[in-house]
């Protein structure tokens, strides 16, 4: 009895050795794995990061040779008109810093301190893709006016959008685009949907520039979906609220409306009765 007792914990002992070695081969592994992905990206985004100097370093260049002979204020006009024009419009006055991951368009950088994600944001979505950075899946680009959808992958492990879950309203997401423009998006929806779902990409964003991203919840059986629109200036908020405050106050004026419409109707029926 005692040796078959002695044989048994001796088994126990060495399974418990053979998982402890698995365990630690494992988090070596992911330790080892999630280093790479984010040198890798790290390599991508400063590539970018040198391009776009590059090329603002060439245009303002051109900009000073074509001001030569007309003072300071050819160049303090052409900035604020610069300025004061929509993205895609400002866009097409400047030129791609075009870098590329793997072969993939790099449209630019995404950063949530929060969850301490800074990742490319490339052109596409694919297997590979998704496997060494973020990308882009719907939407017309980055910084654009209406809804660009951004995926990224859930692996539990920190890289990507895996921490997307601890992520709520008013947090901040900086998008930085190929020309230069970093923009910065405050989150105002967050819910969980089905893995088919797409209702949310269309959206009406009157005019606003909003993202949305998507990643799966930890069991893969649903999607988070986190929406950002672009942060308003004080004067663009105190507007929104007086649209919304107005919508709503007619909303209220048609319901009462309504409900005195049939009040008065049931009276009538009365009456007649």
């Amino acid at each position: 009895m005692s040796s078959r007792y002695g044989n048994f914990l001796t088994m126990l002992l060495v399974f418990l050795i053979v998982a402890i070695i698995g365990l630690a081969g494992f988090f070596v592994y992911t330790k080892v794995n999630s280093n790479a992905v984010n040198n890798n990206a790290q390599s991508a985004i400063d590539e970018f990061n040198e391009s776009r100097k590059i090329v603002s370093k060439k245009h303002n260049d051109e900009e000073e040779e074509g001001e030569e002979g007309t003072g300071n204020s050819g160049k303090d006009l052409a900035s604020e008109l610069q300025s004061n024009l929509k993205p895609s419009e400002r866009n097409t006055k400047k030129e791609a810093a075009k870098t590329y991951m793997e072969g993939y368009e790099v449209k630019g950088i995404i950063e949530i301190p929060k969850t301490k994600v800074k990742y490319p944001v490339l052109s596409t979505v694919t297997k590979r893709t998704l496997e060494i950075a973020v990308g882009i899946a719907y939407g017309p680009g980055l910084n654009e006016v209406g809804n660009t959808v951004i995926y990224g992958h859930n692996l539990r492990n920190g890289l990507f959008f895996s921490d997307n879950k601890k992520l709520t309203k008013d947090d901040k997401i900086y998008i930085t685009d190929q020309y230069g423009d970093r923009v910065t998006y405050v989150i105002y929806n967050k819910y969980e949907t089905t893995p088919n779902d797409a209702s949310y990409m269309p959206r009406d964003t009157e005019g606003r520039r909003e993202i949305s991203l998507q990643t799966c919840t930890d069991d893969s059986s649903g999607r988070i979906i986190i929406w950002a629109m672009e942060e308003l200036t004080r004067q663009e908020r105190e507007e929104l609220e007086e649209k919304n405050r107005a919508a709503s106050e007619a909303e209220a004026n048609n319901e009462e409306s309504q409900e005195n419409q049939e009040n008065q109707e049931n009276q009538e029926i009365q009456i007649v009765e």
